[in-house]
């Protein structure tokens, strides 16, 4: 008899909330689980052993691919992460030219996304997509600071109301392609989505001139929720500590 409770005065079975824990797949991903499934069909008709790894390397794929409801704060000036990962650096920096952001170092916060973390990367403010330059480039590791200078990367600059805002996707040692979901022009409200990165990889957001950023590095970052700077400068700043 299939067990059941109550939630908001519904019943719910287990099946049903188990099923409610595990994220929808993003459709840029349906390719690569349906190649590791037909792979993995392969080696089971090969050898069994071999086709229990390919499971594994299919359900890795489709937890790659994942793509989570996300809950935004949305109060005016707020700038959240782009990205699920680790606060690798928080510095100040020339952002690259391709950006137009001028010559002067600007507050740089980045964050390393591993082969675990969600890749679906969300908008850090609302505002107008003012520029998306696409630049070739090496595959090192993302982790290195010349990754930003060096590896293939895209990047965009968002206009708000309290200034300019670069946001640029590096592709990593592993990353081969970077997805852009939107254009030149077009408007985005912060935690939307924007664009995703294939398999382990970097953003770097450039905030202006005097912001004061809120994370620190080594610091787990959650795309479109965790926030990263107020740019209307109401919280004055933050401690941590490391356990």
């Amino acid at each position: 008899m299939q067990q059941a409770f109550e939630v908001r005065g519904r019943p719910m079975s287990i099946v049903n909330s188990v099923r409610a824990q595990i994220p929808p797949i993003h459709r840029e991903g349906y390719p690569f689980v349906g190649g590791f499934a037909l792979v993995t069909l392969i080696l089971f008709w090969i050898w069994s052993p071999l086709g229990w790894i390919g499971t594994v390397l299919t359900i890795w794929c489709a937890y790659f691919f994942r793509n989570p409801a996300r809950t935004t704060p949305v109060r005016d000036g707020l700038v959240v992460s782009p990205a699920d990962g680790r606060v690798s650096m928080v510095v100040d920096i020339i952002p690259p030219p391709e950006l137009g952001l001028g010559a002067k170092p600007l507050p740089r916060v980045s964050i390393f996304m591993s082969v675990f973390n969600c890749h679906v990367n969300r908008s850090p403010v609302a505002g107008r997509i003012e520029r998306i330059v696409y630049s070739p480039g090496k595959f090192i590791n993302a982790e290195l600071d010349k990754a930003s200078e060096d590896n293939e990367r895209n990047s965009m600059v968002l206009s708000t109301e309290h200034g300019q805002i670069g946001v640029i996707q590096i592709a990593g040692l592993i990353a081969r392609r970077i997805v852009s979901f939107v254009r030149e022009g077009q408007p985005l409200v912060a935690g939307e989505r924007f664009g995703l990165i294939r398999f382990g990889s970097r953003l770097d957001v450039y905030l202006p001139e005097g912001t004061k950023p809120l994370v620190a590095e080594g610091q787990t970052a959650i795309a479109g929720e965790t926030i990263l700077a107020d740019l209307k400068g109401g919280d004055a700043g933050r401690t941590y500590r490391t356990d």
